[in-house]
């Protein structure tokens, strides 16, 4: 059953969003419907934090708004998001920063990966997409393989079924269809 969620929901997820994780400083176009009318938001903040996976994955972002803290809770895959750009990458050591919300002024600050950190990042997300895009394509490979054997035994299968049909008439049947 979970293999039959897992098939439908593959085709429902986004391919367009930039690899980011908390302490990254994140903007989130967001599309809104008023009325008749549509617009589409902007919401820059940190992520706090990230949870779940596949269609259900959430993403936390948290700012400060004429002095009040406020988060927001978007789903990843979301239809409504636009596009996520990332603006900073932070340097933290935590997955989930809710201590974020205690701090005020300059201790909430995150500090920003250095160049280099950024280039070894960048780096190592470039191997893993090269990575999934291999192991995508194989899998695709084995899927088409797979289809063709199946095809191929469809085909042999069939003359066999003919003969025995035809093996299985009885003399009377075609004395019938001589005549």
């Amino acid at each position: 059953m979970l293999g039959v969620v897992r098939d439908f929901t593959k085709d429902q997820l986004r391919t367009d969003i930039p690899h980011f994780r908390p302490g990254d400083t994140v903007r989130v176009f967001l599309r809104i419907k008023e009325g008749d009318k549509s617009r589409v938001q902007e919401i820059e903040g940190v992520c706090i934090s990230r949870k779940g996976g596949g269609i259900e994955e959430t993403f936390t972002i948290r700012r400060i708004s004429f002095g009040v803290g406020m988060e927001r809770i978007f789903p990843l895959h979301s239809p409504l998001i636009e596009k996520i750009v990332v603006k900073r990458r932070g340097r933290v050591r935590r997955t989930k920063l809710f201590y974020l919300r205690q701090l005020r002024g300059k201790k909430a600050r995150i500090t920003e990966l250095s160049l280099a950190q950024r280039r070894a990042l960048d780096e190592k997300l470039s191997a893993a997409a090269e990575a999934q895009a291999a192991l995508d394509a194989e899998a695709e490979a084995a899927a088409a393989a797979d289809a063709n054997e199946e095809l191929e035994a469809a085909v042999e299968s069939e003359p066999v079924a003919e003969q025995q049909a035809a093996a299985e008439e009885t003399p009377e049947q075609e004395e019938k269809t001589e005549e």
